[in-house]
């Protein structure tokens, strides 16, 4: 892999773990990688992920999976993984590693030691860098180094409407090299908003003609008090917005609760589930989003077809890491699979890193986009 001449065309072949719906995978299809095995045990989303992204995606619990000894599973180029993410969200209390679902990051830890790809990307939500008093991404960065033939580890907070997602998401991508390929690995500069060159892409812009639109374009039931609530909340505000006075008044909850977007700024996070009004709301309409203008805003294209009832669909679109905002680092890690890149010693940078704290290996990674 490493010795390939430069300028060398190739397709980079993914190994998908946690894959969801595709849209991690998704994001590097667009940039010329192809997926030739994936995982998920959510019975829709792995229906979702066949229609769209091709039937090489298994229907199991990944726990049951052992990829060191399943001659069944190819190796790939780089291996991908959004491991679940719920306790380490910040909305959530936080058990963190010490939590039934925390722990799956292992499993991941598997197929990157049993496959040992030149590359390999996890996703996770932003509370896992503060989780357990950082020691969960402590552990994580731990665990990932000390694999063979060795790995150098940087982990990098997004926000996904810096790389032109209608929509501010912010999400840790962590992003291991392996030494032995002298690839020096930065992470890529936002190309939307303050800090790029292009301006937001807005939430009225995504969902400019979404309604002409045929699949997954439902709209839900909705109650007429949740109406009258909606009438109440002006664009871009939530339940705080509600009078207290009104007998439409509710208090006690968190921000994204009655949310309505703004059409001239990203939208807020979409989120996969959740009642009391966590929707997701239109404005000018007094009404939660359809499910395509939820998958707008996660920049899904229209052709992209969900399987599923609406709260499945809803669920497959919150749960997905935004194709587009992970079209930058798909190319920044091209050079990597073609051999057109300069080598470095990084075994250096590794022991350098081995000497910081988390947060002064943080700090070291967001200065080298600079």
């Amino acid at each position: 892999m490493t010795n390939k001449p430069n300028n060398q065309v190739v397709r980079p072949t993914i190994v998908s773990t946690f894959s969801g719906c595709g849209g991690l995978d998704l994001g590097f299809h667009d940039c010329g990688y192809e997926t030739i095995w994936a995982n998920d045990f959510n019975e829709w989303a792995v229906k979702s992920f066949k229609r769209n992204l091709g039937d090489c995606i298994i229907p199991d619990d990944i726990t049951k999976i052992d990829p060191y000894i399943d001659t069944t599973i190819p190796d790939g180029d780089l291996i991908l993984g959004g491991f679940p993410c719920q306790d380490f969200s910040i909305i959530w209390k936080r058990p963190g590693l010490n939590g039934e679902r925390g722990g799956l990051y292992r499993n991941f830890l598997e197929f990157v030691d049993a496959k040992k790809p030149v590359a390999f990307v996890a996703e996770n939500v932003k509370g896992l860098l503060t989780a357990n008093k950082r020691k969960a991404i402590e552990t994580i960065i731990n665990d990932l180094e000390n694999l063979e033939p060795g790995y150098i580890v940087k982990p990098h907070l997004y926000n996904f409407a810096e790389y032109g997602v209608p929509q501010f998401r912010e999400r840790v991508l962590i992003v291991g090299i392996r030494i032995d390929t002298g690839f020096n690995f930065v992470h890529p500069k936002p190309t939307h908003g303050p800090n790029g060159e292009l301006p937001y892409v807005t939430a009225g812009e995504a969902l400019d003609g979404v309604e002409k639109v045929e699949f997954n374009n439902e709209h839900s039931r909705q109650m007429e008090k949740t109406r009258k609530m909606l009438e109440l909340i002006p664009e871009g505000g939530n339940f705080t917005d509600i009078p207290k006075d009104s007998p439409y008044y509710v208090k006690g909850m968190i921000s994204h609760v009655y949310r309505r977007i703004k059409r001239d700024e990203p939208a807020k996070t979409i989120i996969a589930a959740g009642g009391g009004g966590t929707w997701g709301y239109h404005y000018p309409e007094p009404r939660a989003l359809t499910n395509r203008e939820r998958a707008r805003l996660q920049s899904f294209p229209d052709d992209f077809i969900f399987e599923g009832s609406n709260a499945e669909v809803r669920r497959q679109i919150g749960n997905a890491v935004p194709p587009k905002g992970v079209h930058a680092l798909a190319k920044r890690l091209k050079p990597l699979f073609t051999g057109n890149y300069e080598r470095v010693d990084l075994l250096k940078q590794f022991e350098e890193y081995q000497k910081m704290t988390v947060a002064e290996r943080l700090k070291a990674i967001a200065l080298e986009m600079e």
